[in-house]
């Protein structure tokens, strides 16, 4: 075996014009055939992109698939000494595996994404990680990804392989706040409406379909989402250029989880006010493709 340092490949899969196109007409008609669909949304540019819920050997097919029509191009993560074994090593690094070597720690994963964007900074990149770090049921996810993407300077694309909606793909991209602990939670919150090939071992666990949303809602969440904490019934109404905003409404909103009025906020003489949950949080990413 080889002790020479591997580093991520320029050319893959998705440089080959033949290959390419080969691919992407295989792709077409099966996912075509088989009822499945890419995510509309494409975000510009690179980004540290979340491949979840990650449960079968199947999702990285889906997922390959979407990037292919997309024109998207990705790389993932693998133990190097898998790029060093004959035959199959030349392989996956033609497919855009990123050799790590476990023994140079996280800085140096970071190190390589990092050098790797300054070359092809202008181009569609979509570097995967699967936060649930195998195909098993876990407990917790590993946030490995959260800091490649903050020490990288790079946003988080959200990207799902829903078996029962059948679409694969990107469907947010998600800019880091800065509160590790928010930031995953309110993440985590817009997987638990996407189901895994098998559910029972995804984390976070499959809770059903997100609530339906009128445009009206969605304006009232878009507009509580950038204020970082409470507003009262009339910031919310102003915020989300509303002539009238009804307790009513917020009352419905409230039933539905997607908000909540913070606790104590209703002594005498004091207007309630309102923030959104983690729940309308996660609801809210998958409704539009960026938020500010």
């Amino acid at each position: 075996m080889s002790d020479k340092k591997l580093e991520i490949r320029d050319r893959t899969i998705f440089d080959g014009f033949i290959v390419r196109y080969i691919f992407k007409f295989i792709y077409f008609f099966g996912f075509k055939m088989a009822g499945w669909r890419k995510s509309p949304s494409v975000p510009e540019g690179a980004g540290i992109t979340i491949a979840a819920p990650h449960t079968s050997n199947w999702d990285f097919i889906f997922a390959l698939g979407a990037a292919i029509l997309s024109n998207v191009k990705i790389y993932f993560s693998i133990k190097d000494n898998w790029c060093r074994k004959p035959v199959i090593g030349p392989f996956v690094m033609w497919l855009g595996a990123i050799p790590i070597d476990r023994s140079s720690g996280a800085q140096g994963q970071v190190d390589k994404i990092r050098n790797f964007i300054v070359k092809h900074k202008e181009q569609r990149i979509f570097f995967l990680f699967t936060p649930e770090g195998t195909r098993g049921k876990v407990e917790k996810w590993k946030t490995g990804f959260y800091h490649v993407a903050q020490d990288s300077g790079l946003p988080i694309f959200l990207a799902k392989v829903d078996y029962i909606n059948k679409e694969a793909g990107v469907f947010h991209s998600f800019q880091l706040t800065g509160n590790k602990v928010e930031d995953i939670q309110t993440i985590q919150e817009s997987y638990k409406g996407i189901c895994g090939k098998f559910p029972a071992n995804q984390y976070p666990g499959y809770v059903g379909s997100f609530p339906e949303i009128s445009d009206t809602e969605a304006a009232i969440m878009h507009a509580m989402y950038p204020s970082k904490g409470v507003a009262t019934q009339m910031e919310i109404a102003t915020k989300s250029k509303l002539d009238e905003l009804s307790t009513t409404m917020l009352a419905f909103l409230i039933k539905k989880g997607v908000l909540e009025q913070v606790p104590g906020s209703c002594r005498e003489k004091e207007e309630p006010v309102y923030k959104l949950t983690f729940a309308g949080k996660g609801c809210l990413l998958h409704l539009y493709p960026m938020l500010s």
